[in-house]
This record gives C-alpha cells, structure tokens and sequence, in this order.
C-alpha cells in the first residue's frame, strides 16, 4: 500500500515542503531503502524507525519491502527530523494507522530507539512553511513546540513519543496547540544585562557607545588592558531597542536552522549578543560548511557582534568582515546552492594598542618596539577600519578615582534617550525600504538626510582637508552627526554634531601610530 505524509527541508533560514511517500509490500527478501538524495543521518533513520514502531507496541510484520521516496528528489535531505513522518507514514502504508486525512498534517521530529520523539533544528521555518503552503496542523517534538508556536494561522502540536502521535491522529488523544503571542513578549522586553550604573568614569566612552546603540554603527575601543572595554560591552544589551515582532520572528529562525535555540527550544525576543572567541575561524563568524549553516555574523542578526582582543583574530577571519558590513547579508556557494544567510549587526570590537598593551598609558611603560607596535596595528586592515564608523579611546580610571566616584548613569536613562533617538529615525526612514537607522542609509540619500547648517558645512569642509577622508569615511562622519542630532532632538545638523562626530575618527587623524 502506498501512503503520502509531508515534511520540510531546510534552505538557508527558510523552509521548502518535502513530499514523504511510503510503499509498502509483502515480500520473501524484506528490505527498506530511502530514496531522494539522503544524507547519513536520513539513511539510517530506518534503523531508528524499525525500533521505534516496534517498542511502541505496533509488533510490525518485518516481511515487508519497503520503499521510502523522499520529494523533490533533487534537493539534498539532511538530518534526522523526517523519522517521524516516514515512520508514520510506514504505519499507514502497513495498515497499522487508520487515519484518512494525513495529508492535512505536516511532520519533523527525530526518533529514539524507544519511540520517544527528539528536538530537531529548524522547526519554526517548517512551521511556517507549511502554513504558507495550507497545512492545517504540524506535529513536533514538545521541546521544540514553543519555537515553532509563533507560528500563527497553523496549529502546533507537541508530541513527546510516536505512541501520542498516533493517539492523536486516530482521534484517540486530544492534544491542545500551543500558541504563543510573540508580539506581546516584544513589547515587554525592558533590556537585559549588566546596568552602565556600575562603571565608574568612561564618560568619553559610555558617549561613545550611546551614540553607537542610537545609530547602529560599528564602533571599535581601544585601550590598555583592564581600562574596562569588556565591561563597557557587556552593557551594551541593557541599552539596546526591543526588537519588532517581524524582527524577532526573522532572528529565531536564524537560531533555529542553527540549532542555537536558547533554553527548550525557544525562540528570541531579545537582540543577540555575541561573543565569538578570537580563535574563531572565517567559516565560524561567515558561515558554510558541507551543509551550509549560518555564522556569527547571522547569529548575531540585528543584535551586537562583538570582538574582544580584535587585533589576534586571524587576519582571514576578520577580512571576511567586510562584504557583511557593507552588505547586510551573506552569500554561501556550493556546487548545489548559493544560500543567503542575513548579517545586519551591529559590531562592537576592542583591543589593546601594542602587543604588551600599554603604548601610551598613562601609568605604565610600553616594552614594545616601534616595528611591533606597526605589525601589531597592521592586524587590522584599512578597508576594515573603514566600516567602523565610532573609534574612541577607553583610559583606565585609577585606584584613587575609583574610590572617590560614585555610581555611573543607569541604563535605564540611557536606553530612553536611545528609543527616543531610534523613533526619530523609524519616522524619518518609513518610506525607505530595509533601512531602520542612520547606519543603514545609502550614500545616495546622505544629503538629503542630513540637512547642515551653515556652521555645520564648514566643519565638514574643514574635516575633509585636516583628516583627508576617503568617501567612505566622509559619509560615516555624517551618519554619526546625524545620530548625534537625533540624540539632541534637533532637525538639522550643526558644527557641533560634527565636530563630535569627526573625533570618533580618531585613526583617520593619526600618522604611523595611530592608537590613543
């Protein structure tokens, strides 16, 4: 008898219906054979079914032939989440599940031998392609069933073993769908992490990061070891914007293809924060592999990606940087597919000014040579340099001033000048499509966005001859005059914005040394 259930496979972040056909016969020499571009991990699945069926309770006659036809059968199937439905399309190929309108359900789920039903990644792109595609209902595994929830107009139903899917589909068990109002978890989001109340001094550099957060720009500190650059950064969080709905619903499928899913399986309502260790390696930040998955620069989707130690990333890693700053997206080619994985972040980079990591503190002496200070600076490449719109310095605070200050400004008060600042631009940019803030807007509408005033205009032409700007630089200049109005509340964009603006180029200013 042959039987039809459906299932997904995975495309870069999005999903694609897989068509899981099962013939099943009487036969003197039994087999079971899988069709349709299968990895391993789809191979063996028939060992895994076979167990599952059978310590279920469904003592099935193993003298059977059976062919497993996996649709389209030109596009590759990987991992383990088509057990469940080929397994149950076994069962209603061998007359063991009676249940006519299979086809209005879709399936992911790995099997254990025991016939308990595993977590797989990807669940929320498969939901929500089979709602597009006018399933009525997926079954998956209960861990991923508050993932794949969000997907509203199909329902979700979590299944912990094949037992309970049957149950279900037979009419036996009645199992709620699980709904989750994503929307409404956004809107609470109040910022998380450590609170900027707690760094004592760093107001140059807690300015710094203000404006960043507020724009979206990249930014790069630089300081001497313990000056507090990782301790900056991870307050960033508790400053950023809650992210949207559409926001929220495109960064969890990222983490979902991932398998980077926090928790049981959940989905993200609050902007990523990463962290990679600078060992990492091109393929680990860009993404690839044999079977493409996304990378930190993905991962890291509208949130923050931050490097710390900067200057001992591999200077391949870090030159793979550019397209997806530039771009806001990457491009994975492989002999099958080109798949594009989304990359719009924020990067937040630090690093020491020499090897020793004290050229030009105030408090040590630097052991370092002119020619290793010039390597060292040379890790980072000028294109790069180029992206990084905000470039301060981070001075450590003494001993004597950490006693003698009180706490910083708390996050809270910052984060309300950073949505205020971020409101003014959604405004501003709501007929411009993909840009969401002062970072985002092409050289083309610079002008128009950016309104000087006379004053403003001669500081602009003054920063031009004294720091000899590329046209890159002169248009993050810009950018950040434009933020550091918004933050200001003001239409137009004076001397002062940039003034403060051409400062945070420090590395355009400088001669052979270019660090603090």
């Amino acid at each position: 008898m042959l039987s039809k259930c459906y299932s997904g496979t995975i495309a870069g972040i999005d999903a694609t219906m897989v068509e899981i056909e099962v013939n099943a016969h009487p036969s003197d020499e039994p087999r079971f054979t899988i069709v349709g571009l299968p990895d391993t991990a789809v191979r063996e699945s028939k060992d895994r079914v076979r167990n599952a069926i059978l310590h279920s309770g469904y003592k099935p006659k193993f003298n059977l032939s059976v062919t497993v036809n996996l649709a389209p059968a030109n596009v590759k199937k990987e991992g383990p989440i088509y057990d469940l439905p080929i397994a149950l399309g076994l069962l209603r190929a061998s007359k063991r599940l009676e249940c006519e309108n299979l086809h209005d359900f879709a399936f992911v789920g790995e099997l254990a031998l025991s016939g308990q039903v595993r977590r797989v990644n990807g669940a929320l792109p498969i939901a929500l392609a089979m709602r597009r595609l006018g399933k009525k209902a997926i079954l998956v595994p209960a861990e991923n069933a508050e993932e794949a929830s969000v997907a509203t107009g199909i329902d979700v139903i979590p299944v912990s073993s094949l037992a309970e899917a049957v149950a279900f589909l037979v009419g036996e068990a009645k199992i709620a769908p699980v709904f989750t109002d994503l929307a409404a978890l956004v809107a609470a989001d109040d910022g998380n992490g450590d609170d900027f109340a707690d760094v004592k001094g760093q107001e140059t550099a807690k300015r710094a990061i203000e404006v960043a957060v507020a724009g979206g720009h990249n930014m790069l500190m630089i300081g001497s070891p313990g000056a507090g650059k990782t301790m900056l950064a991870r307050r960033i969080p508790s400053i950023l914007p809650p992210m949207s709905a559409e926001e929220a619903l495109e960064v969890s499928k990222i983490h979902s293809v991932a398998g980077a899913s926090k928790g049981n399986g959940t989905f993200v309502t609050h902007r990523p924060f990463r962290a990679p260790h600078h060992t990492v390696s091109s393929f680990g930040l860009l993404g690839g592999g044999s079977h493409p998955k996304p990378g930190e620069v993905s991962l890291a989707h509208r949130g923050v990606l931050f490097l710390d130690e900067f200057a001992e990333f591999p200077r391949q890693a870090l030159e793979v940087l550019r397209q997806p700053l530039e771009d806001g997206h990457v491009t994975v080619s492989r002999a099958t597919a080109a798949l594009d994985f989304p990359s719009r972040f924020m990067l937040i980079a630090a690093m020491n000014p020499c090897p020793c990591g004290y050229y030009n503190d105030p408090t040590r002496e630097c052991r370092c040579s002119h020619m290793q200070i010039v390597r060292y600076q040379q890790r980072i490449s000028g294109p790069l340099l180029d992206r990084i719109d905000i470039q301060t310095g981070v001075n450590p605070v003494s001993a004597r001033d950490l006693h003698r200050l009180g706490s910083g400004e708390s996050s809270a008060s910052i984060r309300r000048r950073v949505l205020a600042a971020r409101e003014i631009q959604k405004a501003r940019y709501s007929g411009m499509r993909g840009v969401l803030t002062n970072a985002d807007v092409k050289s083309r509408d610079l002008r128009d966005v950016c309104k000087l005033t006379p004053s403003g205009e001669t500081e602009v032409q003054r920063t031009i001859d004294a720091l000899k700007l590329s046209a890159r630089a002169y248009d993050r200049i810009l950018r950040v005059a434009r933020t550091i109005a918004d933050l200001a509340g003001r239409d137009q964009v004076e001397r002062g914005d940039v003034f403060e603006a051409a400062t945070y180029r420090r590395l355009d200013a400088s001669d052979d040394s270019f660090w603090i």
